[in-house]
């Protein structure tokens, strides 16, 4: 291979962009560049790998029971087309093994290994037919962690590469750190070096661009290396990586990792990595439900998905894994569609629309509710009372209902008396119950 890099006896880091004594800045070259969507979009997983590293080790049980919940999650829809896993542990391994006895066609399992031969022996013998590899691109990773030079690094990871492809495994190459590296001093050479790889083996080999500290800059305009539609469309024209190759991974550092990762779809890549939840190192990864909503807002469907499991692994990983999920996380936090403020409530009662931006109920399973306070007012505990028990348009309450009041008077006498809380489900519930006993038939009353 020709190296065809800048090699360089200094490090290039960008100081002018990162000061590291001060914020890092954007820079901007106002460069437009054109948004070209693939076709075929869709989402990778790397909760057991790159999102279990932030947690508590997972049992074999555990990592079999969440495979499967991603299975019925994409519900056969091919959305979410991979999840990925560590060979390291023989514990590991025996959840691959597990994993892949299921049969599923999604998610199709990978893996991710260290950079030897003996370790590509052992994805061939698992019957993985992809694995990633770790290529740190920026020269904060090749001097200071590798004590290399871009040469010296160019041809290892060539050379990793090529005894993947030799023994039939497509590469995931994932190009570390990637937002702080040179990308025609380094990038754009790996990777047209990587594409001939491709071609005299006839086997696709994939870059993976890792934001690695999240510093990746969604919007056009903005100078290399932190803008992601120019690092997507640099990989796709000037190194001529196919759409389907290119996948992004992203972190959150900077609060960006959903709206840089919808970019990198938006601007020629055909992949998001995600893990459920966005759990990952420091501020985590990008969140897979995250990805599932922006899926179905530029595609206009999300296929034959069951977006309703969703809140079923968020219980698990509650109930199983101890991971408490923020309250006010979008789409899975158990307040995510709660509202509190009396004016809303108001706008609930009248037209659940007014306030919620699409049917949770018919999509998550998860009806608008109110938080019951000392704000609320009649209109507060009437959505209460018509989120909670689901009833429709023929035998919902309104806030006139004169049973309401007897409620109200009880909450007020409540936070007369010093309560600061907002009321709970279990206390409202008895109070309907008991001023509105007939507002559900027995059989109802048992399943809530």
């Amino acid at each position: 291979m020709d190296y065809n890099g800048i090699d360089t006896l200094r490090p290039n880091l960008f100081k002018d962009v990162f000061p590291y004594e001060e914020l890092p800045r954007v820079k901007f070259n106002n460069i437009q560049l054109p948004m070209e969507t693939s076709e075929d979009i869709w989402i990778t997983d790397t909760t057991f790998r790159d999102g279990q590293q932030s947690m508590s080790s997972m049992t074999v049980e555990q990592m079999v029971r969440i495979y499967g919940y991603l299975h019925e999650l994409d519900n056969d829809s091919g959305i979410i087309r991979q999840t990925e896993f560590f060979l390291y542990s023989e514990k590991d391994r025996k959840a691959v093994e597990k994993c892949m006895a299921k049969g599923y066609d999604y998610p199709q399992i990978t893996s991710w290994i260290r950079a030897n031969k003996e370790d590509f022996k052992l994805v061939k013998e698992m019957g993985i037919k992809e694995t990633g590899i770790l290529m740190s691109c920026s020269d904060y990773h090749i001097f200071h962690k590798l004590n290399m030079t871009r040469k010296e690094a160019m041809y290892n990871y060539l050379s990793i590469a090529e005894s993947a492809l030799e023994n039939g495994i497509i590469p995931r190459c994932h190009f570390e750190d990637i937002t702080r590296a040179d990308f025609f001093g380094f990038v754009a050479p790996l990777a047209k070096n990587l594409m001939k790889l491709s071609k005299k083996y006839n086997i696709p080999v994939k870059i993976r661009a890792c934001d690695t500290l999240g510093l990746g800059i969604p919007y056009v305009g903005v100078e290399l290396p932190r803008s992601v539609p120019a690092l997507i469309h640099g990989l796709r024209y000037y190194c001529h990586v196919p759409s389907e190759s290119i996948e992004w991974h992203g972190h959150n550092d900077f609060n960006n990792v959903v709206v840089n990762s919808t970019t990198s779809w938006l601007y020629g890549g055909a992949s998001v990595n995600a893990t459920l939840f966005g759990i990952g190192e420091r501020t985590g990864n990008c969140p897979l439900e995250s990805m599932v909503f922006e899926y179905g807002q530029i595609k206009g469907n999300t296929k034959n998905m069951n977006l309703k499991i969703i809140v079923d692994i968020a219980d698990y990983f509650e109930k199983e894994l101890n991971y408490k999920v923020p309250d006010r996380t979008p789409f899975v936090g158990s307040e995510f569609n709660v509202t509190r403020a009396g004016i809303h409530a108001d706008g609930m009662l009248k037209n659940k629309e007014i306030y919620n931006s699409f049917d949770t109920e018919k999509i998550l399973g998860r009806p608008p509710l109110v938080a019951v306070n000392s704000y609320s007012g009649l209109a507060g505990i009437a959505a209460w009372i018509n989120g909670y028990f689901r009833l429709d348009d023929s035998s919902k309450i309104d806030k006139t209902d004169p049973r309401i009041l007897a409620i109200k008077k009880w909450i007020d006498n409540e936070y007369a008396n010093g309560r600061t809380s907002n009321i709970r489900n279990e206390e409202l519930k008895e109070l309907v119950f008991k001023y509105i006993p007939n507002i559900l038939d027995k059989e109802d009353i048992k399943a809530i």
